[in-house]
């Protein structure tokens, strides 16, 4: 597979657009980025080759937003999460990935849908007030997030249905995303060789496409450092709602058989 061109053309734009997605530019990229590699393998081998290259992706992210954190965040969400991917792990062999996708997708498609009538409401001179740290809220959406980056590599939105709504700083909030999920795909390293899916063979085509994730991780970071406030969160809810359609319509038609 290693000099297969049909492959690389589907596993290039697939890192690309996962490594733009770390680097900052929101949850779709990265939703997007493992079902595309799955017309190429199989979709559980596409998940056990990007999560090497995630790994990666992460040490960049990391030293590209170094200074940028919320700590609070992180603590109110992290502990969930180290458990959502325990239970997942758990109960891999019996909970469908479809049926996740559609649970999040719909979840997602109703918050961005509702980010979008409270700015059209502010519009109107209804602004809404940013909301503070909410510890049970952090616990629950942490371990939905961890348990559908196990499952289902959607971890993203619920991690943003929580977040979002402090109204972090891009900045901040990027370098908070940028280390809760790094922390969450160390921790899948372990449960991965459990199930034998890092094997020398997925491990040789996450290393040949290292290079295009590194590349498309720093021209992500790259380009979230010249966004305001004004136009990172609509871009950014305009992602969740992305994200979140793209995963009702793979849950819907997973567990449906549309």
């Amino acid at each position: 597979m290693l000099t297969d061109l049909n492959f690389y053309a589907v596993a290039i734009p697939a890192v690309a657009l996962v490594g733009l997605s770390k680097g900052g530019l929101g949850g779709a990229f990265a939703l997007i980025g493992v079902p595309l590699l799955a017309f190429a393998v199989p979709p559980m081998q596409a998940a056990a080759i990007f999560l090497p290259i995630l790994l990666v992706m992460d040490a960049v992210a990391l030293w590209a937003w170094r200074h940028h954190n919320n700590r609070a965040t992180l603590i109110a969400m992290l502990p969930g999460a180290v458990i959502g991917i325990g239970l997942g792990w758990a109960t891999s062999t019996y909970v469908s990935a479809d049926a996740m996708r559609l649970v999040l997708g719909a979840i997602s498609v109703v918050f961005a849908a509702k980010y979008f009538l409270e700015s059209w409401l502010a519009y109107k001179g209804q602004e809404t007030e940013p909301v503070g740290q909410r510890p049970v809220a952090g616990s629950f959406w942490g371990s939905l997030a961890g348990y559908a980056s196990f499952v289902a590599h959607a971890g993203g939105p619920p991690f943003q249905i929580y977040v979002l709504p402090l109204k972090l700083d891009p900045r901040t909030y990027t370098g908070t995303s940028t280390r809760f999920f790094a922390i969450l795909n160390a921790i899948k390293v372990i449960p991965y060789f459990a199930l034998g899916e890092l094997d020398s063979t997925n491990l040789t085509l996450s290393a040949a496409l290292l290079p295009v994730a590194l590349v498309s991780t720093l021209a992500g970071a790259r380009l979230v450092h010249f966004l305001k406030p004004k136009v990172f969160y609509p871009l950014m809810y305009g992602m969740v709602l992305l994200a979140g359609g793209k995963l009702l319509y793979d849950g819907i038609t997973g567990v449906f058989g549309a």
